[in-house]
């Protein structure tokens, strides 16, 4: 019989995905473990293996169609074979869930239907519908009640909301123009739509202040292009930000509560130093985490950086690799800016941001003198931390980069 593979969870709190690529096509023949599909989920492109060999019957979506977990990804079979809404097999009910992150429990079908059951039985009622057809009802003013489902354990479906309304499909009318002109609309997906999740949920959670300084690097910089050097001769390409990254755990082991969390009435303290790089891309933010930073020397933390890179250019960065941060670096001023208010990476308390090195006038020693000055950005949540300890961090950092000999060693 045909089996239905559904689209497993692949990491901790993934609910949809993106279908970026299909790999294969209706009639191609499959291997296990054989890639299927190319699926964007919270910031990372995964790909999606067979969980076993045949023919691929049918595939369920088209590529740019969003998937929630569970739904049927695509179903495979015999040669020939033909699909039926019962295509899965009694002894694999519950669905292969192998992903980049390892092997998931899944609760089978009958099990969803049961609790969707208790859940609207609570409410005086007994309808079981998919979350994306009492979506469309909603929209459609369609009450659920009076319809009949022809899904699985009789589960209402899209279709059957269409169908309802009027006895015709529903066609949904978006205006290309407001009131003073014409617009252009761009779903909020994949990336985009996870960072805006992210900020609104650091927003609503935490008492957000940004404490701004300079710093003058001018002593970084000229240790900075003799260690660029030497690098390069082992095939490293040194930035600033490796540097960056070490003073701040030094700062950070000073003041143990910017490396933190709150969890209802406790503040977490993190005795490990996990640091979140963000990458920019065309479609929004991508936060990889150096993980265990403080036991990596210079280079080290270099080459970790720019392989960092590469995946996310090519969005091929694991999932886990995501995971597990601390504290955040934002660097703006490879872009060209320079003071800014960055925003937490929900749950972490803190970030640092960096603003464009500029040659600046200054006053040593009663002399005028150019210096090269960075400007710094640090958002703190305020139930952690108050005005005072933010810059006491801010000084011990700036210190440090003023002074970065410690840095190389």
């Amino acid at each position: 019989m045909a089996f239905e593979f559904k689209f497993p969870d692949v990491g901790e709190g993934i609910t949809e995905g993106t279908i970026v690529k299909w790999k294969v096509k209706q009639g191609d023949k499959v291997n296990s473990d054989q890639i299927l599909a190319e699926v964007e989920t919270d910031k990372a492109i995964v790909e999606i293996p067979s969980p076993k060999k045949g023919t691929i019957l049918k595939l369920n979506h088209k590529e740019g169609d969003t998937i929630n977990v569970g739904e049927v990804l695509a179903v495979i079979g015999e040669k020939g074979e033909k699909v039926s809404k019962k295509a899965l097999k009694k002894e694999d009910k519950k669905p292969y869930t192998g992903s980049v992150v390892g092997f998931l429990e899944e609760a089978p079908e009958e099990e969803e239907v049961s609790k969707l059951k208790k859940a609207d039985a609570k409410a005086g009622k007994s309808i079981i519908a998919a979350p994306k057809a009492r979506k469309l009802a909603k929209e459609l003013n369609v009450s659920l009640e009076n319809i009949s489902g022809t899904g699985p354990g009789g589960r209402i479906t899209e279709d059957d909301v269409k169908k309802s309304s009027s006895g015709k499909p529903a066609a949904k009318v978006t205006k290309k123009y407001d009131l003073f002109g014409y617009v252009d609309r761009v779903p909020l997906k994949g990336i985009r739509k996870i960072t805006a999740q992210k900020m609104r949920e650091a927003v609503s959670n935490a008492a957000l202040v940004t404490h701004h300084d300079h710093v003058d690097v001018t002593a970084l910089s000229d240790l900075r292009k003799i260690e660029k050097e030497k690098a390069a001769k082992k095939g490293v390409h040194l930035t600033y930000l490796p540097f960056i990254l070490r003073a701040t755990i030094k700062s950070l082991k000073k003041h143990p509560f910017v490396a933190s969390s709150v969890e209802g009435d406790e503040i977490i303290i993190k005795k490990y130093y996990n640091i979140g790089v963000a990458i920019d891309t065309p479609d929004g933010l991508i936060v990889p985490v150096v993980k265990g930073a403080d036991q990596k020397k210079l280079y080290d933390l270099a080459n970790e950086i720019n392989t960092y890179v590469e995946k996310v250019k090519k969005r091929k960065i694991d999932l886990m690799d995501l995971k597990g941060g601390v504290f955040t670096i934002t660097n703006i001023g490879v872009i060209g800016s320079t003071y800014f208010t960055p925003i937490v990476n929900y749950p972490e308390t803190c970030i640092l941001g960096t603003g464009r090195i500029e040659k600046k006038v200054a006053v040593r020693d009663d002399k005028i003198v150019i210096r090269k000055i960075m400007p710094i950005s640090f958002t703190y949540d305020h139930r952690v931390l108050d005005g005072a300890e933010a810059a006491r961090f801010m000084n011990d950092l700036r210190n440090i980069l003023e002074k970065p000999e410690s840095l190389v060693k």
